[in-house]
């Protein structure tokens, strides 16, 4: 998607490979939060994983191994990794393991 009109006189807009690369902090500094969420889910009930500061590769690769060592499906979206079912205990042990900080939400 191209940017076609900008207010912002400050806007620096770069493309390519001038874009700025976010870069991954650490597992011992990142502070995840994990969170149970029913909202527009059909009843459903999803694990959700917040907080996480880095690039959308590792994020993917994070909520990949998630998944597997939970034994469900879920998925990546807006920086958050989404697991189904209740699995906030089994997730928050799993992060804390792989050395993050992490805590129940709710």
């Amino acid at each position: 998607m191209a940017l076609v009109y900008s207010t912002n006189p400050d806007l620096d807009i770069r493309s390519g490979e001038d874009a700025v690369k976010v870069e991954t902090l650490p597992p011992s500094r990142q502070k995840l939060t994990v969170y149970l969420d029913r909202r527009n889910r059909g009843g459903k009930s999803v694990t959700l994983v917040k907080g996480f500061v880095g690039s959308e590769e590792d994020l993917s690769d994070l909520g990949r191994r998630l998944k597997s060592r939970c034994g469900t499906g879920g998925s990546v979206k807006d920086g958050e990794i989404l697991i189904q079912g209740d699995c906030r205990d089994k997730v928050a042990t799993l992060l804390t393991d792989m050395g993050y900080v992490a805590k129940r939400g709710n």
